[in-house]
């Protein structure tokens, strides 16, 4: 009788657990309160849910593209391509005719003035390495000033053939004809290249390529990302030309401000050679030691490198990136 009666019991006791497992919700307001949550999410809310989940998709495709273009651009440059980017026609041969010439022609000179046979070896390996590659550097940031200038107004004639109704294609073969240099033989190349089967996407980025520049990677990723995910591309591209005329006037600012350093910069860094120059003219036999012995010659070479070691740390100093 007691062993029917625990159990009795026990059952009860599972039975009244059983119920208010199901009816606790209830009692404490989760069933009301999911129920708000649903009643909250209008549709309205359900479009703002689906568009915040298509700009997450958008900003992930941004950031792979970017890290794209990064990668790209930190690879090993080859000759074949600092010529292309520099805007240079040349070929191997022709560098190294060039360096050989400059080699030559800067050991002739150092010896001239020097008498030294060994320090006209140094400089002949600098007039070999250094000073094409400076050239190449020299070339390559002129272009890429020069595309900058004249990037914004192509932008601008994309924007306002796409509103009136021109594919994206004739926006780019009027661009080739009527741009500016070096943007009208880029875009050149853009357009010659989808004529051979590449699409509008594939043929931006290799700009990136030719024209390593903040500009032509931020116009690669809006015409990747528009042929990716859609949207308006007039108005991303408006975008774009405002953000890339406000990044002039920041560099115009910072230019301006730092104009006062850049000078005082540049008369340090010519002190020492300009009063070297005018002493040896005026007192040749007074600075006839540092080029006639040994241990004038190790002075020459300290002081240069001292020299430099100065000048890249003004240039540090004054230097910004954008």
């Amino acid at each position: 009788m007691d062993t029917h009666a625990i159990m009795v019991a026990g059952l009860v006791i599972v039975a009244v657990s059983a119920v208010g497992f199901a009816v606790m919700p209830y009692l404490t307001g989760e069933v009301r309160a999911e129920a708000r949550r649903e009643n909250l999410i209008k549709p309205g809310a359900k479009e703002n849910v689906a568009r915040s989940k298509d700009n997450d998709n958008k900003r992930k495709q941004v950031a792979e593209s970017l890290k794209e273009i990064d990668h790209r651009l930190k690879k090993k440059l080859t000759l074949e391509t600092r010529f292309m980017q520099a805007g240079l026609n040349w070929t191997r041969g022709k560098y190294y005719v060039i360096s050989t010439f400059m080699a030559i022609a800067s050991a002739a000179l150092v010896f001239v003035v020097s008498h030294s046979l060994w320090l006209a070896v140094v400089m002949a390996g600098v007039g070999f390495w250094g000073l094409p590659l400076w050239l190449l550097t020299f070339f390559k940031k002129r272009r890429l000033k020069a595309f900058t200038e004249a990037f914004p107004p192509a932008i601008d004639i994309i924007i306002r053939g796409i509103k009136s109704g021109l594919p994206l294609g004739d926006c780019l073969k009027i661009i080739s004809s009527e741009a500016q240099e070096p943007v009208r033989s880029e875009f050149r190349q853009i357009v010659e290249t989808q004529m051979v089967g590449l699409t509008a996407t594939e043929a931006i980025e290799r700009l990136v390529d030719r024209v390593p520049s903040s500009e032509a990677s931020f116009f690669a990723i809006v015409i990747g990302i528009q042929q990716k995910a859609g949207g308006n591309l007039a108005e991303a591209l408006a975008n774009l030309s405002k953000v890339l005329r406000e990044r002039k006037k920041m560099k115009q600012k910072i230019k301006a401000m730092s104009s006062e350093a850049t000078a005082s910069a540049g008369i340090i860094g010519s002190l020492p050679i300009a009063v070297t120059t005018l002493i040896y003219f005026t007192s040749p036999k007074y600075m006839s030691i540092l080029f006639n012995t040994s241990s004038g010659n190790f002075v020459i070479v300290c002081s240069l490198f001292w020299m430099f070691c100065g000048i890249m740390v003004m240039k540090k100093m004054i230097s910004f990136d954008f």
